[in-house]
């Protein structure tokens, strides 16, 4: 549900409603409404909340249940820490 994966992606970042709301100039209670299923936000706001959280846009929808991560803006050497911290976890399993 839209709802919920809003509040998890704010949650996961370590975002409040109200920060989360000033990072996309929207209120607070929109924020609250989106994630309480009182309202849905635009597309705009839909491709803004994932670029924020560097996901797809299908992934916010539920659309596609494979969470990507958008790797865009991030230096060579950023990437390369990203993906030996992600080789690092696998070999956690």
């Amino acid at each position: 549900m839209l709802s919920d994966m809003i509040k998890n992606l704010r949650e996961n970042a370590g975002f409040s409603q109200s920060q989360l709301a000033k990072k996309l100039d929207v209120t607070r209670s929109s924020v609250n409404a989106w994630e309480m299923g009182l309202s849905t936000p635009t597309t705009h706001y839909i491709v803004e909340l994932a670029k924020l959280f560097h996901v797809s846009t299908d992934y916010i929808l539920g659309l596609d249940k494979t969470r990507t991560i958008i790797l865009d803006g991030y230096t060579e050497e950023q990437i390369e820490l990203l993906y030996k911290l992600i080789n690092y976890f696998d070999k956690q399993k």
